[in-house]
């Protein structure tokens, strides 16, 4: 069953990576590119931008830091205000590992600012639009780190469940009005975040392989885009266990 309008044919549409300078967000501005796709890149690196725009011609670049709030603002303002995106996802993320000996609140404040008070900002910001014309589908990319709370990942896993939580309420809202919205949630891909890990991650993709696990989802008109599956099914059962199982099988797991 399709919980949103399937998004199949990319030809003239027009689309705006938030998070683009590498990883999942740069992977898939290159597959939509390739579709046909108009496709906007945003992130505070405007060379990494650049050099994605060399390697994949027609791309537009625009720098953004989206923790600035009046700077997010007026780029959702200049894009919608001549061929407004028909999708706008949200790719930036914020990741240290580390559980309650390692977390300080300025590190807890960042992943916040980055992983939820931006995504919040984005997302009513191009909102409004959407709602207006009853049209558009907005895409947060959260995590399974997200799903239930998971050692090693304190500040990121809160974070990403909370947005995980916003997408839910944001789906009961805006679906029955024609807004089409998803959540991503990724287990291991090869990206710039997870090569600050030192343990083997199992079932790691590339941001390639990513890129169309989402295009897929968004052409099957999912809500929750997961992958990959072979990994995040194992997650997903993790969720339904009663706290007294799942407590002693994580720490024996993880060797917590």
């Amino acid at each position: 069953m399709s919980l949103n309008p399937p998004l199949t044919d990319w030809r003239e549409r027009s689309v705006w990576i938030v998070g683009a300078s590498s990883g999942i967000g740069a992977a898939l501005a290159a597959a939509l590119h390739e579709r046909g796709a108009r496709v906007t890149v945003s992130a505070r690196r405007l060379d990494a931008l650049q050099a994605l725009e060399r390697q994949h011609p027609g791309l537009r670049p625009i720098a953004l830091d989206v923790t600035d709030a009046a700077a997010l603002e007026a780029t959702v303002e200049r894009l919608f205000s001549s061929n407004p995106p028909d999708l706008v996802c949200y790719c930036a993320g914020h990741y240290e590992p580390g559980g309650a000996r390692e977390l300080s609140l300025r590190g807890w404040e960042q992943h916040r600012a980055v992983n939820l008070d931006a995504a919040v900002a984005l997302s009513l910001a191009v909102l409004r639009p959407m709602r207006a014309r009853g049209h558009g589908h907005l895409s947060l990319v959260s995590s399974v780190a997200g799903h239930r709370g998971l050692p090693n990942a304190l500040a990121y896993g809160t974070t990403k469940a909370a947005l995980t939580h916003f997408s839910e309420a944001l789906h009961l809202e805006l679906a029955p009005l024609g807004v089409g919205i998803s959540v991503v949630t990724p287990g291991f891909v090869e990206t710039p975040m997870t090569a600050v890990n030192d343990f083997r991650m199992p079932a790691v993709i590339t941001p390639a392989q990513a890129a169309q696990a989402i295009l897929a989802g968004w052409a099957r008109g999912r809500f929750m885009i997961d992958f990959p599956r072979r990994f995040t099914f194992w997650l997903d059962l993790l969720r339904c266990l009663p706290y007294a199982w799942y407590f002693p099988l994580v720490r024996r797991l993880t060797r917590r």
